[in-house]
């Protein structure tokens, strides 16, 4: 097995997996100027790709070869239904497979998924233990989860996923409850990886929450002896968020704006009428911050109904 959490130079730094965000789209525009060094699906119902809706699910797998290396996240509940689901990534050529415990949403939650796991240790085990029997050793196991679900419980939580010879633990420093309401605890992250030297296995840590930047992700790294780091929402602030340059880079008005016409029309191209136009509007705030002018052009954007509204207010606003 090719082992990408592995082979990769530490620290590792990854794009979360957000809803309606982090699809091939933004991907493919984020890889081409200041790239992570590993990517993340959208986070994938595994029953949705054995069902008849699989043509509409499976989009959230679409990838374009510029963006390996890339994990596919899945949720669920049915270790059968995790198992035939990690063999279709594996087959589809993903560098690895991730199970959400994490996500706290209350319609995943309700469905006692996701972070709902963190209260369920039988049934979070028998999804791993599947998951690998579907990846067939071919590709590397990941979990990305919390702290806890209504309290801190890392000692309780962490220990026994680590016990679980899973590739790689990504943690978010906050608990289910806590959802994004208080700073992440980074003490806890730094918890877990002394738990897990403590164990000398190799499982690599990521940790996640409250990152801004490369340079906020290597502090995090080196303080806590992480393997690496995942930036979230930072990205949508600064899309050049993941660039180790000593001096970090800041955007123009041009180039901001060039990248939402960009980003625009690959829109366009991939998915067509596959997906709502509105969906596209949630970029605008990316690309349209941090200069003059930045809140009329935006305003101007929010109320565009089609892409050739954005072509015309491009053109408008002197992008090429």
């Amino acid at each position: 097995m090719k082992n990408i959490w592995q082979s990769l130079p530490k620290p590792i730094f990854a794009l979360a997996p957000m809803e309606d965000v982090t699809d091939t789209v933004f991907r493919q525009i984020i890889a081409s100027f200041a790239r992570p060094d590993i990517f993340y699906t959208e986070f994938t119902n595994c029953d949705g790709l054995l069902s008849k809706g699989y043509e509409t699910v499976s989009l959230r797998l679409r990838y374009d070869k510029s963006e390996h290396p890339i994990i596919a996240q899945l949720w669920g509940i049915h270790p059968e239904a995790f198992k035939k689901a990690a063999k279709q990534i594996a087959d589809l050529g993903f560098d690895g497979v991730d199970i959400n415990m994490g996500c706290p949403h209350r319609s995943v939650v309700s469905r006692c998924a996701c972070a709902a796991l963190i209260k369920d240790h039988a049934l979070a085990q028998s999804i791993v233990l599947a998951t690998k029997k579907g990846v067939s050793g071919r590709i590397p196991v990941s979990i990305k989860t919390r702290i806890g679900y209504n309290t801190i419980d890392t000692e309780h939580w962490i220990s026994f996923l680590l016990s679980l010879d899973i590739d790689a633990l990504i943690i978010h420093g906050r608990t289910a409850k806590e959802m994004s309401a208080v700073s992440a605890h980074w003490d806890e992250i730094g918890k877990a990886v002394k738990m897990r030297n403590a164990l000398r296995i190799k499982t690599v840590i990521l940790g996640n929450g409250d990152i801004e930047n490369a340079h906020d992700a290597q502090e995090k790294c080196k303080t806590y002896g992480l393997d690496g780091a995942m930036i979230g929402r930072g990205v949508l602030v600064n899309p050049w968020c993941f660039d180790r340059s000593p001096k970090p880079h800041r955007a123009t008005r041009s180039e901001l704006l060039f990248l939402m016409k960009r980003h625009t029309k690959l829109f366009e191209k991939t998915w067509g009428s596959q997906k709502n136009f509105s969906i596209l509007k949630k970029f605008f705030k990316v690309y349209i911050r941090d200069f003059k002018g930045a809140q009329a052009i935006r305003v101007r954007a929010m109320e565009a109904k089609s892409f050739s509204d954005i072509y015309k207010l491009s053109t408008h606003t002197g992008c090429a």
